[in-house]
């Protein structure tokens, strides 16, 4: 077995001339061999200088001899290996999708060390002109910017695995420019709309509890389709959300909430824990299948029947998700703080909960400075506001 040459450990030689050669090792093979990476140069110095940016890229690398296989080669493994214990099967299957659409046919061949950010960056701004795969009436084959950031952001968790798996010294995505992701305004309804909404589910014996328990709890479609009279204790006015239904390849399935927080027991508002303990138990299911008790309801059939009953109010089109933004614009208007929110919604983090209801909290802040003008004016009277009266000096 070859001895082993510590990372980093480097030779220089002039190999012919006006060639100088450099080389340091970056890993070692299954059998002790050492992993070489080398540079050139026309003298000395300008060798060294790349050398030196080799030392600085492979600084603390110790990559293996799969470091040699290519970008194609490593994606099939963290598809089919690595990523179905990590991330849902929907999740999963649009991941393969973008690498079999997108990456693959621009960067596959190459080997996985090797590919440069400059590499990368080529492919977004190839993608970016001519990546749609179906001519587009308006756009052509231009590419959007949403599939770009979902291109980087597959390609990015890719390559910090291979960082893992000790593949590579450095994610070749960090350092490349992409759009900025454009904030979507929310569709939610208002007060009256949700008011006529509410009044009009009171009259609906098939659907009208399956909504009743969205617009007051904002739960996401899959998680109000995977409850089961199990997961409720209406001793403690609790619902547990531990199922989420999808449907993959026609069939329906069981899988885990959206994220880890997803999986979560939130506390019912007394109107809507009573709403359930009215309801027949057919089922283990709370909303079973309409026909098919045994089976619960689909996702894509209240995703339908959310724009039927909208459509016949004559309420804005809005999605079945925007019922959920419904809730929780409505909840934290009505003072509920984002921490609160951010766990019953099942969110991240209270700060994605913040950001993502941005036109709420700005309300709010407004309604605190009226408020706090209120409150100030009692105290030292209208006629006496020093800083109108300092605002006004200055612009004398």
């Amino acid at each position: 077995m070859a001895k082993r040459r510590p990372s980093g450990d480097g030779m220089v030689r002039l190999k012919k001339e006006n060639q100088w050669e450099g080389r340091i090792v970056v890993g070692h093979k299954q059998n002790g061999d050492s992993i070489f990476r080398y540079a050139y140069g026309k003298t000395q110095k300008e060798m060294m200088q790349k050398l030196n940016a080799l030392k600085l890229q492979y600084q603390d690398a110790d990559l293996n001899e799969d470091s040699n296989i290519t970008l194609s080669k490593w994606l099939d493994k963290w598809i089919n290996e690595l990523m179905p214990q990590a991330v849902r099967p929907t999740t999963l299957k649009g991941f393969e999708l973008i690498c079999r659409c997108y990456i693959k046919p621009y960067l596959g061949d190459k080997k996985i060390a090797f590919i440069t950010t400059n590499d990368v960056q080529k492919m977004y701004a190839k993608l970016k002109k001519e990546g749609r795969i179906n001519n587009h009436p308006v756009h052509g084959h231009k590419l959007a910017d949403n599939m770009i950031i979902k291109i980087h952001s597959t390609l990015h968790l890719a390559m910090e695995t291979a960082i893992e798996k000790n593949l590579i010294a450095k994610n070749p995505t960090e350092g490349t420019t992409v759009p900025k992701k454009k904030k979507k305004d929310l569709k939610v309804l208002n007060d009256s709309e949700l008011d006529k909404l509410m009044h009009a589910l009171n009259d609906d014996k098939e659907w009208g509890d399956f909504f009743y328990l969205e617009l007051t709890t904002g739960l996401r479609r899959g998680e109000i389709c995977g409850l089961k009279w199990e997961n409720f204790d209406e001793e403690q006015n609790k619902l547990y959300i531990r199922i989420n239904i999808y449907r993959d390849d026609g069939e329906l399935k069981e899988g885990k909430p959206k994220t880890d927080e997803g999986e979560r027991c939130i506390i019912l508002p007394k109107a809507t824990a009573d709403m359930l303990k009215r309801r027949k138990r057919i089922s283990k299911w709370i909303f079973p299948n309409l026909k098919i008790p045994e089976l619960p309801i689909a996702p894509e059939a209240a995703y339908r029947k959310a724009k039927l009953i909208l459509k016949s109010l004559n309420l804005p089109n809005i999605s079945f998700h925007d019922l959920r933004h419904t809730f929780a614009t409505h909840a934290i208007a009505s003072g509920v703080d984002a921490k609160t929110l951010s766990t019953i919604l099942g969110h991240t983090n209270p700060s994605f909960t913040l950001d993502t209801y941005t036109h709420v909290t700005t309300d709010m802040q407004q309604k605190a400075s009226n408020i706090i003008e209120t409150f100030m004016e009692d105290i030292l009277g209208k006629e006496m506001k020093p800083w109108q009266d300092e605002k006004t000096d200055k612009e004398q």
